[in-house]
């Protein structure tokens, strides 16, 4: 749920207002059907949920001239942007072996002032470090992975992924420290959301009743 949050929250806030149609095409633009859980329902879920929370405030709008159902639009109250910033800040310094928050932090990380995008990026190599080295208490990678069998692999592909997120993680430090992106404050960001007229090339085409609301 936590993933679905930060997309929904994310996208949401990069238009200001959103209806939920707008916020599903923008998850499937970027991809997110395939590395996240984020499908029509949970994503409506997902909107209708954090407005009884308080965290999104619905706007009733009302049917357009051509007809069809009234919309409801969707915007990050005070309470919504903390937890937009909690919950990227979290997703920047995690490691685990899960792909989907790291995905989606890192698509957001430039609403971050550049200093702290740094810092927490060099938190997150920490932490790498620190995970990498609590299975080597228990694999020794000289060794070979059959010490364990063939579940040895199992450990020995941790310990591969995480210099590899390692590596990537410093790579990426170094980009941002050299001036790469445009993050918070510093000018016109990114633009990575679809206008509502604007054809998605990525489109699911699977039809869900929340998407005229």
């Amino acid at each position: 749920m936590s993933t679905i949050r930060l997309l929904v929250l994310g996208a949401v806030r990069m238009h200001g207002r959103a209806h939920g149609y707008q916020v599903r095409n923008d998850l499937e633009y970027w991809g997110a059907h395939e590395w996240s859980t984020a499908k029509p329902g949970s994503i409506y879920h997902a909107l209708k949920q954090m407005a009884k929370q308080g965290l999104l405030h619905a706007h009733e709008i009302a049917p357009s001239t051509a007809g069809g159902p009234p919309r409801t639009e969707y915007e990050l109250t005070g309470q919504g942007t903390e937890e937009y910033f909690r919950l990227l800040r979290e997703a920047l310094v995690t490691y685990d072996q899960r792909g989907d928050m790291k995905t989606a932090a890192v698509g957001f990380v430039v609403d971050l002032p550049r200093a702290e995008a740094v810092a927490l990026l060099k938190e997150r190599t920490l932490r790498i470090e620190q995970w990498r080295a609590a299975v080597l208490e228990h694999y020794v990678p000289e060794e070979g992975p059959g010490q364990l069998g063939h579940i040895g692999e199992i450990m020995n592909m941790w310990v591969h992924t995480a210099d590899s997120e390692a590596e990537w993680t410093r790579g990426l430090i170094g980009r941002i420290e050299g001036g790469a992106y445009t993050f918070a404050d510093e000018g016109d960001p990114f633009v990575g959301v679809l206008a509502e007229d604007q054809e998605n090339p990525y489109a699911t085409g699977e039809e869900h009743p929340g998407d005229a609301h």
